[in-house]
């Protein structure tokens, strides 16, 4: 499976957005392989087996708790997810609680966990934790938000009248895809602070600095492929000529 189809799989492109890391190490750090057979060799059939329904949580798929939630010795029933085609909800959003004890109040969209379709509203929805508790220690009371469904728990505020509305995607006249609210007809847009990752506010605010290499400089072409090896090079280089024919190599 390619990489873009494990993550497709597995994980939202939000969630790759926002952590800012590679994807090639999110699946590394995701993947638990139990058995895989040599690769070329021909009396080996290329077969792996490895965990491909994982449990998602509060916790990142590229921390270590994630890991020790889906460990294979964790028999966790799945969890039955509602697909969403169109996500309308991103942080920096102004919605609204329909549920709970917070119902009818109106916060800014903190977090979202696409794949459980989570979202979590700042200062709303709070429970109490007890962390670092020991027997000689009665510990830290912590006030952390719980997440709420996007699909029956939270409304999306119309920033025209500061009213919950359902929206639509459509399409203006350029061709830009935005959302409209059904009530008012106005285009609510994308939040700008949706962009902004743990070591950015916005890429349109980054400026390049002195070791940065220029835009156009990584579009250019540097490297040739070759059949050749890296001694084969250096001999071509040095004007080494090899005239010895090698033994025939054979694989049973």
């Amino acid at each position: 499976m390619r990489l873009t189809e494990y993550l497709m799989v597995r994980i939202s492109k939000m969630t790759i957005q926002d952590s800012n890391l590679p994807g090639r190490y999110i699946k590394r750090t995701m993947e638990q392989v139990y058995v895989r057979t040599p690769r070329g060799k021909p009396q080996f059939l290329p077969r792996t087996i490895e965990k491909k329904n994982f449990r998602f949580t509060t916790n990142r798929p590229w921390t270590m708790p994630f890991y020790f939630q889906n460990l294979p010795n964790l028999n966790r029933k799945p969890v039955l997810v509602e697909p969403i085609k169109d996500w309308s909800i991103f942080r920096g959003d102004r919605v609204e609680i329909l549920v709970g004890r917070d119902k009818g109040k109106q916060g800014i969209v903190t977090q979202i966990i696409r794949e459980r379709n989570w979202v979590f509203v700042d200062g709303l929805n709070t429970h109490l934790r007890r962390m670092g508790k020991t027997k000689d220690f009665p510990g830290v009371v912590v006030q952390s938000e719980a997440p709420l469904l996007v699909t029956t728990q939270v409304s999306l505020i119309d920033p025209a009248d500061l009213q919950a509305t359902k929206i639509e995607w459509r399409y203006t006249e350029e061709g830009e895809k935005v959302r409209v609210s059904c009530r008012t007809g106005r285009i609510i847009p994308i939040p700008v602070s949706s962009t902004e990752t743990v070591n950015y506010k916005s890429p349109k605010l980054y400026k390049e600095g002195a070791k940065d290499t220029p835009k156009e400089d990584v579009q250019k072409k540097t490297f040739k492929a070759t059949l050749s090896t890296f001694e084969m090079d250096i001999m071509k280089k040095m004007g080494i000529t090899d005239n010895r024919i090698p033994k025939p190599l054979y694989w049973y």
